[in-house]
């Protein structure tokens, strides 16, 4: 299948990035198993005056911020563990449903969660930025100092996902009080989660009613098959065909499409009608809540931009508008899903190390740190057995 223009971008990054370590390898810090999994480092004093004169002039409101961060990051942590668990027990149950955890790569492949490549590299680069900064102006809320800096990456192989760090100086850090650096450690993911929100409300203000305006909906596109024997598949269907009615109702969005669907139950026959051919189709039972109805595809919205509006405005600018707005949709996503994956309680995260203070706080230090290893190494094989559900599927 030949590649698209999003795909050999990612190729063509990944190859400059690889190139740049190569040439800057003796000046990078590599953790891991070099040259299989590992770690590297480029440390920097980039952001570093910011952090100072940010947290300076508004050091009272970010110190209360970083105490109701302490709140939210252990809710969240709370939340994730549960949901892990729970999709853990799902896969096992129910093998069709789907893996609670998985790569975000600009890469259509099994068991990756697709991004296109400009939306990726940009929402990665933002979500990195405010993460770390996040981290570092809190630390210099509490007057740590921040030694560094930089850009980092996770390879395997070759640099595949790009990241950011800051670097308090630890030895400060660890012996002020718990508070303080349970406030500096949690920073990091409730700016991601601050920033989601943020977005959000720009993009419901700003370019929802924008794209609204200039919108025509066109029916729901079949954007792929859940693995499994279900019935859009079994009945011929194919990728990229749009639903455009269900039985006698016409469908031009998601939100009607969804709704009737949701109104039948499992067994009930459907003529379903898209822009090629009508199909009358069984509906069968969703996997993950066995009194639904299910077809077992992906879908995603299919819409194009009125003539009245091309008229006016030409081609150029709904196409950097419906841009844009995609853009604000991956950055509300990922922040949300990458701020909260940073609390799950796995050693390096942000999680794992609120967790250790915690247990240092109930435990001597030697006891507490053996109970985090374990809770850490559980959740390490909830992760990744989640991750290899997705590949396996």
């Amino acid at each position: 299948m030949p590649l698209d223009f999003q795909s050999i971008s990612a190729i063509i990054f990944l190859i400059l990035l690889s190139i740049y370590v190569y040439l800057k390898r003796k000046k990078l810090e590599t953790q891991g198993f070099f040259p299989l999994l590992y770690f590297s480092m480029y440390k920097t004093r980039f952001g570093l005056n910011f952090m100072d004169n940010f947290a300076k002039k508004f050091n009272k409101t970010l110190k209360f911020l970083g105490y109701f961060g302490i709140a939210i990051g252990f809710l969240g942590m709370i939340f994730l563990a549960i949901t892990l668990i729970q999709n853990i027990y799902t896969l096992f149950i129910t093998p069709e449903a789907a893996p609670g955890v998985g790569l975000v790569l600009p890469f259509k492949a099994k068991g990756v969660f697709y991004v296109p490549f400009f939306h990726w590299i940009i929402s990665i680069f933002i979500i990195a930025l405010v993460h770390e900064f996040g981290h570092g102006i809190v630390a210099r809320v509490h007057d740590i100092k921040v030694k560094s800096s930089g850009f980092a990456f996770l390879a395997i192989l070759i640099p595949i996902i790009p990241a950011a760090f800051v670097e308090p100086d630890e030895k400060v850090l660890r012996k002020r009080p718990h508070k303080q650096q349970l406030s500096v450690f949690a920073a990091g993911p409730f700016a991601n989660i601050i920033l989601a929100f943020i977005v959000l409300g720009l993009s419901v203000f700003t370019i929802s009613p924008i794209v609204d305006s200039m919108a025509e909906y066109q029916g729901v596109k079949i954007t792929g098959f859940i693995e499994g024997d279900y019935p859009a598949k079994k009945a011929g269907i194919e990728e990229g065909e749009i639903v455009i009615g269900i039985d006698e109702t016409e469908i031009t969005t998601l939100d009607e499409f969804s709704g009737i669907l949701s109104d039948k139950s499992p067994g009930t026959t459907v003529k379903l009608k898209t822009d090629k051919d009508t199909y009358n189709i069984i509906l069968a039972k969703n996997p993950e809540k066995e009194e639904s109805s299910y077809l077992g595809v992906y879908v995603q919205q299919e819409a194009g931009i009125k003539d009245s509006f091309k008229e006016k405005y030409g081609n150029f600018i709904p196409a950097a508008i419906v841009w844009i707005a995609g853009l604000f949709s991956w950055l509300i996503i990922l922040n949300l899903g990458i701020g909260l994956f940073n609390l799950v309680p796995i050693g390096p995260l942000d999680g794992g190390r609120m967790l250790q203070l915690v247990l240092h706080r109930f435990f001597d230090e030697k006891k507490g740190d053996k109970i985090w290893y374990y809770i850490s190494m559980f959740f390490l094989i909830v992760v990744l057995t989640n991750i290899g559900f997705a590949f396996i599927k």
